[in-house]
């Protein structure tokens, strides 16, 4: 497949490249849940569909434990790929395999042990118990397939495989489609059979995406592969704990808008079990809205990211642009719809008597009033994760639901019984577009001012030719070549000690002269990789939206361009490199020396105020909060402990030595290795 230009090909194509995938997987997703809906509809009536949405929680939960193994290990394949490690990538993506067949079984058990309360707990009333219960049964045996077959599902696409990730899916979809009429009307299975259908075609998905696990590209498995190791589980859940996050938060907006509208709805001409069928409905044909809207919106997420981040502003605009255009005609058509055709729409969930119909235009026209303002909020919060602000698109993200919709709902309906509920659609929509419109119109703002500031010295000054004609000065044999890598604390002094040290042994220094190295590989402008190279402080954050998309962010990007820089400098000649996890990147080598430099708080403050200008009284807080950064950044990116003096061959307290003879200290000990090699 062709390698498409993210820097100069036209924005229009990029986009159709990257969208049309996405929002074909996420369409079908979907309609996985939609279609048992019809034919329940029409083979049932109503109430079955009441029961679907009652067991729908249950499926969210365990896809979210799916998805975070899943996502954590296609980051993690993604990022050890990156770093040339092939067999720390192979037991990532075993041991979060590993993790999803354990779970699943685990929850598989739980869940069928606690069935009824949990029932319960999402709002089931007495009309809808049997119904709910036949359903649920078979829908939680069918677990395992479901949770393995997403979690490989993620993985597959990783591994540059999202035609074939794509097509199991399809395949089940299609599969279901077939088995859902047969089971209900031709077997007169009812909602159990629904399930069946389900639940066979989830296995069929599985079966596929388990074919798969012999022909990954990237990586060898075998069986020797799955030795479960804690803390590569531990590291790939947290790479995709944010799936977790977000999906839950969707269970606990389900379990309070049933719990409301079987308490208000039982007061009400319509009753309980009408409004809990009918919203669900609506809320399932509306994420087929979502769907388009994310698929637009994640596919311009590498095309943002990457422009961002190689300060051409212009292109983002031109990005965000179209992306916003397309998100509201999608959310214009959708609105027209709701708007005129309601009856025709729940029509297509099977029929239901007068007061069924009413509600449910009553639910598309008034919960959905403002949903032509989707597009906007959707696109925002992965606006803002492809910039690399994960705060605001994490807010942007959970702010409709968590923040507007649940406390709008309770509110409004003790005020106005069960209509509040439905108001409390619009508000939040409403109140989401204000949110998201408001920061867009911010950023806006600022990329202008950015844009015209790069326009200004186009000439990109912080490309220095010196990095690359420079030579190395030392000509001995690269076999003989000493690597010494120098992390510190913010406020040791450590960058003077690695210059004064260079200087002394005629070393060749690397520290923020390898920003250019790192720019041409990574294609990153160089103020970019300076202003967020090792601040990395919220990496849950910065993959809130992952289960979107399977591109690294920006953040991955450049620790990869950084290794691979380190990695290629070792072999050109001795030299001093300061911070940026040389000392992890080079660990396998034997002529590397590293050291970890520290000192006093008191010494950091004075250091700081002296030589880098910050203000005393907030010094401390300052400092602290970068060496929380750096300490976030190495975690992350080597799963071990910054300050773990045992990551290092000399750890030396600054203050207690002074930076002249600390320098004296470490040329004496590099320099008696090299005599002991020459002997």
């Amino acid at each position: 497949m062709e390698k498409l230009n993210l820097g100069k090909e036209k924005i229009s194509k990029l986009l159709l490249s990257f969208s049309i995938p996405c929002i074909i997987s996420l369409v079908v997703n979907a309609l996985y849940n939609i279609v048992d809906q019809i034919f329940i509809g029409w083979g049932v009536g109503y109430l079955g569909n009441g029961a679907t949405n009652i067991v729908f929680p249950i499926t969210i939960i365990c896809l979210a434990f799916a998805l975070m193994f899943g996502d954590g290990a296609s980051s993690y394949l993604s990022l050890k790929l990156g770093e040339n490690k092939k067999e720390e990538a192979e037991k990532g993506v075993c041991n979060g395999i590993l993790s999803s067949i354990i779970i699943s079984c685990v929850l598989c058990a739980i869940i069928l042990m606690f069935l009824p309360k949990l029932l319960n707990i999402f709002g089931c009333t007495d009309a809808l118990r049997e119904y709910a219960l036949s359903y649920g049964f078979v829908i939680v045996v069918g677990i395992p397939f479901m949770m393995i077959g997403t979690t490989l599902n993620s993985i597959i696409r990783a591994d540059g495989s999202p035609k074939f990730a794509m097509a199991s899916m399809v395949i089940g979809a299609i599969i279901n489609i077939i088995l859902d009429p047969i089971a209900i009307f031709v077997l007169d299975l009812g909602v159990t059979g629904a399930a069946i259908a389900t639940v066979i075609s989830q296995f069929v998905t599985f079966f596929i995406n388990m074919l798969y696990i012999k022909r990954f590209k990237s990586i060898k498995v075998n069986k020797k592969s799955f030795k479960f190791e804690f803390s590569k589980v531990k590291t790939v859940a947290m790479l995709g704990i944010s799936s977790v996050i977000t999906q839950l938060a969707v269970v606990v907006v389900i379990a309070v808008l049933n719990t409301l509208l079987k308490n208000f709805g039982q007061d009400s001409k319509f009753g309980s079990e009408i409004p809990i069928t009918v919203l669900g409905i609506v809320m399932k044909i509306n994420q087929i809205l979502s769907s388009i809207i994310i698929g637009i919106s994640a596919g311009s997420q590498p095309i943002v990211g990457f422009n961002y981040g190689a300060k051409k502003y212009n292109r983002v605009k031109e990005t965000l642009k179209i992306v916003l255009i397309s998100s509201v005609c999608v959310s214009i058509i959708a609105f027209i719809l709701f708007q005129t055709i309601p009856e025709q729409l729940i029509s297509i969930f099977g029929s239901g008597d007068e007061l069924y119909n009413e509600f449910a235009c009553l639910a598309f026209r008034i919960f959905l009033m403002l949903t032509i303002f989707n597009g906007i909020q959707i696109s925002s919060g992965i606006f803002f994760q492809a910039i690399g602000k994960p705060a605001k698109s994490a807010f942007l993200t959970l702010s409709r639901q968590i923040l507007f919709f649940t406390p709008s709902a309770i509110i409004l309906s003790k005020m106005f019984g069960l209509m509040g509920v439905l108001y409390a659609g619009p508000v939040a929509d409403g109140l989401a577009f204000l949110v998201s419109a408001t920061l867009l119109l911010l950023e806006r703002k600022s990329l202008n001012k950015k844009s015209k500031e790069v326009s200004n010295d186009i000439k990109e000054e912080y490309i220095n030719d010196d990095i690359k004609n420079e030579g190395i000065n030392i000509d001995s044999d690269a076999n003989e070549n000493i690597i010494i890598t120098i992390a510190r604390e913010y406020g040791s002094g450590g960058r003077y000690v690695g210059k004064l040290l260079a200087e002394q042994l005629g070393f060749k220094l690397y520290d923020k002269n390898l920003i250019t190295m790192v720019s041409n590989e990574s294609g990153l402008s160089a103020s970019y990789i300076e202003e967020n190279e090792q601040t990395i402080g919220g990496k849950l954050l910065a993959n809130f939206n992952s289960q979107y998309y399977n591109n690294m962010t920006n953040d991955d990007n450049l620790f990869i361009a950084e290794s691979n820089a380190i990695k290629e400098i070792a072999t050109k000649g001795s030299c001093v490199i300061i911070g940026r996890c040389a000392n992890y990147i080079l660990k396998n080598k034997e002529n590397v020396f590293s050291i970890f430099l520290y000192n006093n708080n008191e010494q950091k403050v004075k250091r700081a105020v002296k030589y880098y200008g910050l203000e005393e009284k907030t010094a401390l807080k300052e400092i602290n909060k970068i060496n929380k950064a750096r300490e976030n950044h190495y975690k992350y990116y080597t799963n071990e402990n910054w300050k773990d003096f045992s990551n290092y061959d000399l750890a030396i307290n600054v203050d207690k030595f002074g930076v002249e003879e600390t320098v004296k200290m470490i040329k004496e000990i590099v320099e008696s290795r090299k005599v002991e090699k020459v002997i």
